[in-house]
């Protein structure tokens, strides 16, 4: 565009106006970019967020009045049933991902003492692509 400006292709009112359009749609961009950012911060302090919550929750649980005792097991557990004396819950996302993944590895650690065992299940294999491998985990649970 500066180069047919040059070359005298467009008049400089029309410079002026697909130069404005540009920086504008590149302010645009930058501001994306700058959310997006911020977003995946915030991402990251949730998903720590969540998981203190998940270590502590009995803790946390034990404390409580029954009043929030109720709003903690409605935000962690969902179709609660009583069968045959035993109670059975499922767990509502991620929750229940953290409780099967705990209970592999206390399987894990029962077998091997080791902390190798444990970090391995939590952790999981690097690939190439550590995002697919993450797809991967999640999606063969």
């Amino acid at each position: 565009m500066y180069v047919d400006k040059l070359d005298g292709r467009i008049d400089a009112a029309s410079f002026d106006r697909m130069a404005a359009a540009f920086r504008a749609e590149q302010a645009e961009c930058l501001r994306s970019i700058e959310q997006h950012q911020g977003a995946n911060q915030s991402y990251m302090a949730e998903g720590v967020r969540l998981l203190e919550l998940a270590r502590n929750a009995r803790r946390l649980f034990e404390k409580q009045e029954a009043r929030e005792k109720r709003r903690l097991l409605d935000f962690l557990v969902s179709n609660c049933s009583w069968r045959d004396s035993r109670l059975t819950a499922e767990f509502r996302q991620p929750f229940d991902l953290l409780a099967d993944t705990a209970m592999v590895a206390a399987a894990a650690g029962a077998a091997d003492e080791s902390d190798q065992a444990k970090r391995e299940i939590w952790l999981g294999g690097r690939d190439s692509n550590p995002d697919s491998a993450v797809q991967s985990r999640v999606s063969c649970r």
